[in-house]
């Protein structure tokens, strides 16, 4: 199995890079902040923060390509690093210390890109989790400094603790109904939203979570870090890894069920 020690070795160093940009803007009175095409928001930290990762980038793996969320594709080839400058914009520009900067790395294989490293890193909250292929997954300071993540072992679903984003967007797709049959099923439900379930599903704090509309550059490091605490992460298709279009992440145990609440047909 190839060594991705050097590459999360530099993940981290871009992590540490963009912290300190965003970090700098936070809760700034005199922030930009603009509304892309699609109604979303988009602050200049964004912006800064993915300009420094790409500037990082071209220097360090000139021959990999690179997609971010706000500048798209750069580049072709087998290796390629996803990036989402701020996870949680929304939550940034309110002030709301809840955001993070995904940070991933993807290799080409049988059925597509899939993610081979991985960073999370939400310095407001003062945390980190990270990730590499074969290697597990870890929470901590540093690469030197840090605790091996493992999912929970709950089994049943009433004894379940189900995190998610909003029920706007379920409503959209017309599968309300069944996360809501979900919401009564579990034992606890939390609107922790963005980055922050995938990372206590990990962590073995949270058994299920799932989200409706997303991006690759919102899930890919997401991934990784949840199948290699032992977890799945699917599409609600059922579909591995990161590219459905919306996921699904569990301990295992109870994914099988968290898609089939979430699929149900009326």
């Amino acid at each position: 199995m190839p060594d991705y020690h050097d590459d999360l070795r530099l993940a981290h160093v871009l992590a540490d890079a963009a912290d300190r940009a965003t970090m700098d803007r936070f809760k700034a009175l005199d922030l930009k902040v603009e509304t892309k095409p699609d109604m979303t928001p988009v602050s200049e930290a964004d912006k800064a923060a993915e300009e420094l990762i790409r500037g990082q980038l071209q220097r360090a793996r000139p021959r990999d390509a690179i997609l971010g969320e706000e500048y798209g594709v750069e580049g072709t080839g087998p290796r390629r690093w996803v990036i989402d400058p701020i996870d949680g914009t929304k939550n940034y520009v309110r002030g709301v210390p809840v955001w993070a900067t995904l940070i991933s790395l993807m290799e080409a294989g049988e059925g597509g890109y899939q993610p081979v490293v991985g960073v999370v890193s939400a310095p407001a909250l003062g945390r980190r989790w990270w990730a590499a292929k074969g290697a597990g997954a870890y929470t901590g300071r540093s690469l030197s400094s840090a605790t091996r993540l493992q999912v929970s072992k709950v089994g049943r679903i009433e004894d379940a603790s189900f995190a998610y984003s909003s029920l706007s967007g379920w409503e959209e797709r017309g599968q309300l109904d069944g996360f809501l049959d979900l919401t009564r099923s579990v034992w606890r439900t939390r609107g922790y939203g963005d980055f922050w379930p995938y990372m206590m599903v990990a962590e073995g704090s949270v058994d299920i979570c799932a989200e409706p509309e997303l991006s690759l550059w919102d899930m890919a490091a997401n991934a990784i870090v949840v199948t290699e605490a032992g977890g799945t992460f699917t599409g609600l298709d059922g579909r591995p890894g990161p590219h459905s279009g919306n996921a699904a992440a569990s301990n295992g145990l109870l994914h099988d069920e968290l898609l089939g609440f979430l699929n149900q047909q009326y």
